[in-house]
């Protein structure tokens, strides 16, 4: 799913014509994985998907440190073949998402395990939605936007060394991205 449509875009651009749309849904899709690449995470997740956690590598205890952002958990099945139901276990953060952890409730008297016959190795299988939310933050919205524009105003440049420049069918891109954008993904950044 994208952050924004060409709608938005449009609207920003102050266009009315449909001549570009084509080329604005590309270039959504580009901004959209600029975004991503630089903050090194996924904004949003609309369908789910499975990611396999190792016990003794990816637990501690009762808790489960999540390699990637869970915006939202479908199902959790232990390494024992046991779902793991919502009242059994708590989120980190608790409150918020992206959750970074699951920890399991001592009152239930589980621990991440799986069977003798049994590998400990991809033991633990979650599904659900891998990103930061299951809908693009309004800052990361508005920052598509006003990267996708940017590119799209790249396309009749004068060669500009701070601007994306295009040679024939290439488009060469800046060093970095614009310095307000930077400051707008700056915050989301994931930190290795």
């Amino acid at each position: 799913m994208a952050y924004t449509d060409t709608t938005a875009l449009k609207r920003y651009l102050g266009a009315s014509t449909t001549t570009d749309d084509t080329l604005l849904a590309e270039l959504i899709v580009r901004a959209q994985a600029i975004i991503d690449r630089y903050c090194d995470r996924t904004f949003e997740a609309s369908q789910d998907s499975t990611r396999y956690f190792t016990i003794g590598q990816d637990t501690d205890g009762p808790t489960l440190f999540l390699d990637y952002d869970l915006a939202a958990i479908t199902s959790i099945t232990n390494g024992d073949g046991t779902t793991v139901t919502a009242a059994q276990y708590t989120t980190l953060p608790k409150n918020t998402t992206p959750f970074d952890a699951i920890q399991l409730l001592s009152s239930t008297g589980l621990y991440w395990a799986h069977t003798n016959d049994s590998d400990p190795q991809n033991a633990v299988t979650i599904v659900g939605k891998w990103a930061y939310s299951t809908s693009a933050p309004a800052d990361i919205v508005a920052a598509c936007v006003r990267l996708a524009a940017y590119l799209y105003r790249q396309k009749d440049n004068a060669g500009d060394l701070d601007r994306a420049v295009i040679a024939g069918s290439a488009t060469i891109l800046p060093a970095d991205i614009p310095p307000d954008i930077r400051m707008m993904l700056r915050p989301l950044r994931r930190l290795s």
